[in-house]
């Protein structure tokens, strides 16, 4: 059987910097978004168990796909095997999330449509 390729999902949610691992990353069909799907957490062998680790967990306990804003993303990579899923502070790093245009038809940009 051939295993199934794994992706690790590097993004900002909330002023945190979260990492998931899933089987399915695509565009979902909604644009300025990307579709994560078939998450995968760590199955715990070990009596320590990883609170960041749990909390994602429950946070996503249900979910069959979660949508994220394409400009929240850091990267996605193809990996060999997945690692532990965590939630890390994004303050004091030197992570900047992308600056989101606040410009579009009906906000003052440049519509052709408004005669600018």
């Amino acid at each position: 059987m051939a295993s199934k390729t794994i992706y690790r999902v590097i993004f900002h949610n909330k002023g945190k910097v979260y990492e998931l691992y899933a089987h399915s990353v695509g565009d979902g069909g909604i644009m300025g978004f990307v579709q994560i799907e078939e998450l995968i957490f760590g199955e715990h062998t070990q009596v320590v168990v990883d609170p960041s680790e749990e909390k994602l967990k429950s946070e996503f306990a249900g979910v069959k796909r979660s949508f994220i804003p394409m400009h929240s993303i850091i990267r996605v990579d193809e990996v060999e095997k997945e690692g532990h899923a965590k939630i890390s502070d994004a303050e004091g790093g030197n992570v900047t999330p992308f600056p989101v245009s606040m410009y579009g038809p009906g906000r003052g940009g440049n519509d052709p449509g408004q005669g600018n």
